[in-house]
């Protein structure tokens, strides 16, 4: 339901019902900042305008593209006509889905190696790290700098000295193959997380569609609250 436009007051109930939400969550609302103050009537009651109607569908479609803190402080920013700051935080939202986008394909390169990595193929003892940088063609130094970003997880054996068993020579391979993509070392960390996470390459791929749609639709949702945004800074002048 559309809200009509005009010079008219509206109570809380008639913002609330447009969105199923209650007259409390927008009182909540105007008090966090994320709509603008409203007027009071000789009588004490809140009455808001068609400005306010914009800003609440602005900051409703926000939400679930950005999430509550950054729809939030977007709103703040905009309400305050603090316009770049409102637009730093769009930029930064857009940002972290590209980011998303660039983890999960580097988790389906990864993915691809894993399933198609012959059996057999990694070693049937533990390695020092000296002959697992020999292995994969990188330094010792580098399997250490690996670790610190906590891209590898080796065991340590009773003199402390590193020892890398199957599944750790597995996430060097791939950290070096994802490095030599260009990939940096806190988004291949992310990336070893999700792999030790799924506890095995056929169930990460099989939650690799379900990633994407909700990176799609998270994409969907932006768009539509961008658009909203702007219907907002345009009502309010900004």
């Amino acid at each position: 339901m559309n809200l009509p436009t005009g010079d008219r007051a509206y109570r809380p109930v008639d913002l609330a019902r447009e969105h199923g939400i209650s007259t409390q969550a927008v009182r909540n609302y105007e008090r966090d900042g994320v709509l603008p103050a409203a007027r009071r009537t000789p009588s004490g009651y809140r009455a808001y305008t068609a400005l306010h109607a914009v800003a609440l569908r602005a900051y409703l479609a926000l939400v679930p593209a950005y999430g509550y803190g950054v729809a939030a402080e977007i709103m703040r920013a905009a309400t305050r006509g603090d316009v770049d700051a409102a637009l730093r935080a769009v930029d930064g939202g857009h940002a972290q889905l590209l980011r998303d986008r660039e983890t999960l394909d580097a988790v389906e390169a990864t993915v691809t190696v894993l399933t198609s990595a012959p059996a057999g193929s990694r070693p049937d003892r533990p390695l020092t790290v000296g002959a697992l940088a020999h292995r994969i063609g990188v330094t010792p130094a580098t399997l250490r700098k690996w670790e610190r970003a906590g891209i590898l997880t080796p065991a340590r054996d009773r003199t402390r000295q590193r020892r890398y068993g199957p599944d750790d020579v597995r996430d060097a391979e791939l950290a070096h193959l994802l490095r030599r993509g260009g990939y940096l070392l806190d988004h291949i960390a992310t990336v070893m997380d999700q792999v030790r996470a799924a506890e095995g390459a056929a169930p990460l791929a099989a939650s690799l569609d379900g990633w994407r749609q909700r990176l799609a639709a998270r994409g969907r949702a932006m768009l539509v609250a961008d658009g909203r945004l702007a219907d907002y800074l345009a009502a309010a002048g900004r």
